[in-house]
């Protein structure tokens, strides 16, 4: 259902009926569905709640520029609107670093945290690896801005998922990447958002996951290192055949590790 936080009209879901209470924080282009294979196994012990980020799909969209504060505090804002303070909170990709500055930022609403592959690229200027990829995104982004969205969304899924992928969607994933590629373009036009202090992360002294995939690109493995050493708490975890979306493609396993790290938590 839509429900107003902090100022916006986000569409929120809620699944499971006791247990300790989980939020999960989709990345670009996606919405709460991405989350939909996991949530049926998190749900028998969490209370789960998955939502559409604004200017995603289903949730409101503003006019003008957004910011990841908006997110960061729509986030914040959804903790408390849940009465679920502290929760734990995973995110993926552009929604791990929102995780992470919400650790920053109110590290009193959050018990542990799970991130998975944030891209903060601004941690791996000097990197040499980032060239193309960056001139790949850049090449999207052109095509966005010239109004072919259905184009540019293509584009994105096969530089980022390999050839053919697009066609291996199903056309409901399709039209979602379609709808929601205005938003992503909006949030490559904030560079400050890819890039944070990791040294603020130590304000943050609860239990920390950061997973990556063995099938990703190994600049992710560079960025969870430079962060890990702010996190007193901080365990890492490799999925095995899997990359920058392993709740969409290894679901099961995605459910099984997060669900052992957070009750872990609460025997503690």
């Amino acid at each position: 259902m839509k429900q107003k936080v902090n100022g916006v009209e986000l569409f929120i879901e809620s699944s499971g009926d006791s247990g300790p209470p989980l939020v999960l924080v989709h990345g670009s282009w996606g919405d709460h569905h991405n989350w939909d294979g996991a949530v049926q196994r998190l749900a028998r012990t969490f209370r789960v709640t998955t939502y559409d980020r604004r200017g995603h799909s289903a949730s409101q969209r503003l006019d003008g520029q957004g910011s990841i504060r908006d997110d960061v505090d729509d986030l914040a804002a959804l903790i408390e609107h849940l009465g679920a303070v502290p929760s734990h909170v995973a995110g993926n990709s552009f929604g791990a670093i929102i995780v992470l500055n919400l650790l920053i930022k109110r590290p009193d609403l959050i018990a542990s945290a799970t991130v998975h592959e944030p891209p903060l690229l601004g941690l791996l200027e000097a990197n040499p690896t980032l060239a193309g990829t960056q001139q790949r995104f850049g090449t999207v982004m052109d095509t966005l801005s010239a109004g072919r969205m259905e184009a540019g969304a293509r584009q994105f899924v096969e530089t980022a998922l390999g050839r053919g992928a697009w066609e291996q969607l199903s056309p409901e994933l399709r039209e979602t990447f379609v709808f929601n590629a205005s938003t992503w373009l909006d949030e490559m036009k904030e560079p400050a958002a890819f890039a944070l202090d990791p040294g603020r992360l130590s304000s943050f002294g609860g239990p920390v996951l950061m997973s990556q995939g063995d099938q990703s690109p190994p600049f992710f493995g560079a960025i969870l290192e430079q962060i890990a050493g702010a996190l007193p708490r901080a365990q890492r975890h490799v999925f095995r055949g899997a990359a920058h979306v392993p709740h969409l493609t290894h679901p099961d396993d995605y459910a099984l590790v997060v669900g052992r790290f957070v009750t872990g938590v609460n025997v503690v």
